[in-house]
């Protein structure tokens, strides 16, 4: 075994047998501290909407480019929200470090120099062109990477690159627009075609990664396939966090997920044209294969209004599954992997409710409490309008986590896990798996031979 797999090994040996919960994890522990950023930013997103007392838009880089310019939207009320972007999260992040135990005199500059990159991103992103065919997460990482494989990351910016912590609190903010309503939308169709295909592609790429290809790595493994199944980058970091995978694992994953993704949003309509599948079925199969809940849009809105709808709701379906494959892969990994299957040493239920992500907890519900209590109370549209505040602050907290996943990536490192071209062959053979088993489930449900068709309405 090499030095640092018997690191790793020590690593999960010290999670399994040394680590226990107690009350003040609810307000030091990153997890718990993610839950309630989130829920301050929800709450008080909410009090703005509905009572229209004050203006909580984030900053929002709209596009330019095409003739217009990005100086167009330069004015006093953009450089407002932007400052009240910065200090909303500046003010949330630190004090949550700061009851991390990590000093505001390292954190506070360095968060701000993170922000500046986070902006360039924005910047970059929204240029026309660019905005067509890539999401923000590409150029994230990408500008993350060219810092730290020229320059390197310098050491008063390193407190800030915190990953996960982002991400967390971005799944949390999310969790308020995935309405358990989507289900009604589409009913079945919806999750025979999310539900039952995503966890047969999850266990068909952990058979294939850790038999066939024999993969060691299977926190990669179980990443992975979460991502190709369900829905990219917010997979890998829920399942990451749940299998306690490595920042290179996330890397990887992030980045081969994000190179597919490109190819599928721009082929995949062109090629279902061709063969004829018509909107729906096309649609369907786009939302189920697609990884990125952006580029599934895109990818429909080319195929037409039918195709957009289908593709949304049936991915919209699928993203609720994050939450509840988290707390599998966090059970399994607990009392199975991390267990080497040893049935002389038993995982006590109190160490899968520490390994379990808590702000999954906390996703499931914000979920509940929009879909079941806002909605109710203040009807659909005001939920919506709540989501669009919402969006952008969410949209924040995923480009500080992936401009950080570029700062702390490094090509040689990525370059030793690619072990021999594995983790490349696990993905293409998933996600072949996952285009053929997602097109039998779309045709026998909406090709209309079997089943009488859906009407779809957002």
């Amino acid at each position: 075994m090499s030095s640092q797999r018997k690191a790793e090994a020590a690593t999960s040996e010290n999670i399994v047998t040394t680590e226990t919960s107690s009350l003040s994890d609810l307000w030091k522990k990153e997890d718990w501290l993610a839950v309630w950023i989130g829920f301050i930013i929800i709450a008080v997103g909410a009090v703005a909407v509905i009572t229209g007392a004050f203006d909580f838009n984030a900053a929002k880089f709209s596009t330019w480019g095409h003739g217009t310019s990005f100086f167009e939207q330069v004015n006093a009320g953009f450089f407002g929200k932007l400052i009240l972007t910065v200090a909303v999260l500046g003010v949330l992040f630190t004090v949550g470090n700061h009851l991390k135990g990590l000093s505001v005199k390292k954190y506070l500059p360095a968060f701000l120099g993170l922000f500046l990159l986070a902006v360039l991103v924005r910047f970059i992103s929204a240029e026309y062109t660019l905005n067509r065919w890539l999401e923000w997460a590409f150029f994230a990482i990408l500008i993350g990477i060219l810092v730290s494989n020229t320059i390197g990351v310098p050491a008063w910016l390193k407190p800030a690159i915190q990953t996960e912590f982002y991400i967390k609190v971005g799944l949390m903010i999310m969790g308020f627009s995935v309405l358990f309503s989507n289900i009604v939308n589409f009913g079945l169709y919806g999750l025979g075609i999310a539900w039952i295909v995503t966890p047969i592609v999850i266990l068909f790429m952990w058979w294939f990664g850790t038999r066939v290809l024999k993969i060691d790595n299977k926190s990669f493994v179980i990443t992975l396939a979460t991502a190709t199944s369900v829905c990219g980058t917010s997979a890998v970091i829920a399942v990451g966090a749940a299998s306690k995978a490595k920042k290179n694992d996330l890397s990887l994953t992030v980045s081969i997920s994000i190179i597919f993704t490109v190819l599928m949003m721009v082929f995949e309509p062109v090629l279902i044209r061709v063969t004829g599948l018509g909107e729906l079925i096309g649609g369907a199969l786009i939302g189920g294969t697609v990884d990125s809940t952006g580029a599934v849009t895109v990818a429909g809105t080319a195929l037409g209004e039918t195709a957009q709808t289908a593709a949304v709701l049936v991915k919209s379906i699928q993203n609720i599954l994050i939450g509840f494959i988290a707390f599998a892969v966090a059970v399994f990994f607990a009392t199975k992997v991390e267990n080497n299957g040893e049935s002389s040493r038993k995982i006590g239920v109190s160490e899968i409710w520490y390994r379990l992500p808590k702000f999954i907890l906390g996703f499931f519900a914000a979920s509940l409490i929009a879909s079941f209590i806002a909605v109710p109370a203040f009807g659909k549209e005001t939920v919506s309008s709540i989501n669009s505040v919402l969006d952008q602050y969410k949209n924040w907290a995923f480009v500080l986590a992936f401009t950080s996943i570029g700062l702390e990536t490094n090509f040689r490192e990525i370059k030793e896990q690619f072990q021999g071209g594995k983790p490349l062959t696990l993905y293409v053979v998933g996600q072949l798996f996952n285009i053929v088993l997602t097109f039998a489930a779309v045709y026998l449900l909406l090709s209309g031979k079997f089943f009488p068709l859906p009407n779809l309405a957002l």
